[in-house]
Formats: C-alpha cells, sequence, structure tokens
C-alpha cells in the first residue's frame, strides 16, 4: 500500500462521537424531538445504559450523574458539534416554539455570508445548526477544495474545472 502522507492512519470519515448524560431518558427527548434524530439499534455487547443513533451520536448514562457540570452560557468558541440544516428560518422558528434559548450569529469570508444557531442540550452540550455548506472548505496545501457536502463538493470541483479552462 502505497503510503499517504496526508493521512497517515488511512482516515476515511468520522465514525461517532459518544455524551456522557445526567439522564438518557432526558437525552433521547432532546435528540430525537428537538433535532430529530431517529434512535438506532445498539450492539447487544454495550452493557451500559446509552441510545445510539444514526447520525453518528451515541448517548451514554453518567455512573455519577450528580457530579457532572451545569450548562454554562453559550459561546460559540466553546466545545461543540455542527450540523447542516436545509433552512435557518425553520430551525430558529421551531427553537423559538419549543423555548430553546439559543444565541445567533452570522459570520463572512471572501463575501460569502454563514448563518449559525448555537444552544445547549439538557446536558449543556453545545450544538450548532448552521448553513456551513455555503464555505467551501480549502486544504491549505496539496488537494483541492472541498465542501461539508457532497452536492457542494461537486459545485466546488465543476467551478474548478472552469478555472482551469479559463484563461
Amino acid at each position: 500500500m502505497k503510503e499517504n502522507l496526508g493521512n497517515p492512519l488511512h482516515l476515511t470519515s468520522l465514525n461517532h462521537i459518544s455524551l456522557i448524560c445526567k439522564s438518557v431518558e432526558e437525552s433521547i427527548g432532546f435528540y430525537t424531538n428537538v433535532l430529530g434524530f431517529v434512535p438506532i439499534r445498539r450492539p447487544d455487547s454495550f452493557d451500559f445504559d446509552g441510545a445510539c443513533y444514526g447520525i453518528g451520536i451515541h448517548l451514554l448514562q453518567s455512573e455519577d450523574p450528580e457530579i457532572m457540570p451545569k450548562k454554562r452560557e453559550i459561546n460559540p468558541k466553546d466545545n461543540h458539534i455542527s450540523f447542516q440544516c436545509e433552512s435557518m428560518g425553520a430551525v430558529e422558528k421551531k427553537l423559538k416554539e419549543m423555548g430553546i434559548e439559543y444565541m445567533r450569529q452570522q459570520v463572512e469570508e471572501g463575501g460569502i455570508y454563514v448563518d449559525q444557531l448555537f444552544f445547549h442540550d439538557p446536558d449543556g452540550f453545545m450544538i450548532e445548526i448552521c448553513n456551513c455548506d455555503n464555505l467551501p472548505i480549502i486544504p491549505l496545501a496539496g488537494e483541492m477544495a472541498r465542501s461539508c457536502s457532497r452536492v457542494n463538493l461537486q459545485k466546488v470541483q465543476h467551478q474548478q474545472q472552469i478555472q482551469v479552462i479559463l484563461p
């Protein structure tokens, strides 16, 4: 196998993240009813309380829920996980209807605007919902530009082909 210096471990994708929860039941309600995630079957070998979602989130019951940290202020620079959405307006409307506290932010890069909404799950883990797909991912060296989604990846690749063909 040819050694890939840019990917020495030959990683292909993120498989999942695990989140420790004070109450798995409360977190299941949040991830199912607020974010719309669909639970999937957990491996039989998991001999602890939890839940899995096909989007790559595993919820694990804390062994000592009373010592878990409390929610902090919403800070976009804090640890968080980000999800793409189809409509920022629809997400913001739903968060308001559900009475979920959130922070709205907009960032601009080279004339491209990205809208972001930040809020906490029941355990204080921060969630970002964005239209970050608007912004291409451009490696510092060696590879061509990519995007967060396959749809935008095709657009970016097409634009790069056009740029190469045109003087």
